[in-house]
């Protein structure tokens, strides 16, 4: 049984929530840019969803490599298991988009979901979709995806289908009965899911996709264009620190959720100030550069970089025209420079 009577709303909490509701009752107006815009930015977001949730479990591809290896997801061959995680989590996160409205929290759904997480997975083969069968537990990594040790013990295997059973029931009793914020709700639902740990593996990713689905079944339609697993790979530290404050108590009769929910808050308001920064700095690209330059920034945003090559191919214009735009557009900060010569890249600042 899930207790939340010791729950105290703090004014740091209060103000949290407050925070991230004013921007979701504001993000029709926010948003408003053309749907290719939008397109761009959602783009951005899931490369950058998927690379830092998968680097939080230890993989070591950057955003770049996810990028790339997106850009060939119908081959279906992924030759590590950094590729074939990044691969799994990728078709999750387009199904749980498309089809959000109709994925219902029960165990069932949270089975299938587990299972295209890892349907890439060679060495998941026999356990996805199933509960744990052994203990595990949560593990933290370095920047590097080397193991710095155990966070936290985790329900046995035995305990996790009663867990997992009493956990839904409470959730969607909760939200019927809309006794507690939604953000409060979810945040507690993800902990506990946390501390039970029902997979062998990829439990981590699981949690970040099942926030995904329920913030946008609670109405945080803004959540596709902003990451909130790279706020979360940001704060590491942070996040194992409350996860263990947390779940040492979620079994007593008075759990402490103050640790983690303002861990969680903080994130959400931090994946807030982020898409209100990219959409102003829309407006401003929108609204002051020339039009070869748009289109420079443009390409950059949706592909991650741009090269002076791809540039030309892009607008059919000269290289010396080119490059006054593109000397411009890093001197004003819209754009970083790596490389030099002919192999020179750029991307967003």
């Amino acid at each position: 049984m899930i207790r939340t009577d010791s729950l105290q709303i703090t004014p740091e909490i209060l103000g949290l929530i407050t925070r991230v509701d004013e921007f979701k009752g504001a993000w029709r107006a926010l948003g408003t840019l053309a749907p290719d815009r939008l397109s761009a930015l959602r783009r951005v977001a899931t490369i950058e969803s998927i690379g830092s949730s998968t680097r939080i479990e230890g993989s070591r591809l950057s955003d770049r490599d996810v990028e790339r290896l997106l850009s060939n997801l119908q081959t279906n061959t992924f030759t590590t298991r950094d590729e074939q995680e990044v691969a799994g989590y990728a078709e999750v996160m387009d199904l749980v988009f498309a089809s959000w409205q109709d994925i219902s929290l029960t165990e069932n759904h949270i089975k299938q979901l587990h299972q295209n997480l890892l349907v890439y997975s060679d060495k998941d083969t026999r356990h996805r979709g199933h509960y744990k069968t052994s203990n595990n537990s949560v593990a933290a990594f370095d920047e590097k995806g080397n193991p710095l040790g155990v966070v936290f013990e985790t329900a046995s295997p035995f305990d996790t289908p009663r867990l997992l059973t009493e956990m839904v029931t409470w959730f969607n009793d909760e939200r019927a009965a809309n006794r507690l914020h939604p953000l409060l709700l979810i945040g507690i639902w993800v902990v506990v899911f946390l501390e039970i740990h029902p997979f062998q593996d990829g439990n981590g990713r699981l949690s970040r996709v099942l926030t995904t689905l329920l913030l946008l079944q609670a109405g945080y339609a803004y959540v596709p264009y902003s990451s909130l697993e790279s706020v979360i790979e940001q704060s590491k530290e942070t996040y194992y620190l409350a996860l263990r404050q947390t779940q040492g108590t979620i079994r007593s009769d008075a759990p402490n959720w103050q640790p983690w929910l303002l861990f969680f808050l903080k994130a959400l308001a931090q994946q807030v100030h982020q898409l209100n920064r990219k959409l102003e700095r829309e407006k401003l690209v929108l609204a002051a550069l020339p039009t070869l330059a748009l289109q420079i920034v443009e390409f950059a945003r949706e592909h991650g970089r741009i090269t002076m090559a791809e540039a030309i191919r892009l607008t059919d214009s000269n290289r010396n025209t080119l490059k006054q735009h593109f000397r411009t557009l890093v001197e004003q900060g819209h754009l970083v420079r790596h490389g030099a010569g002919r192999g020179a890249w750029y991307e967003l600042r």
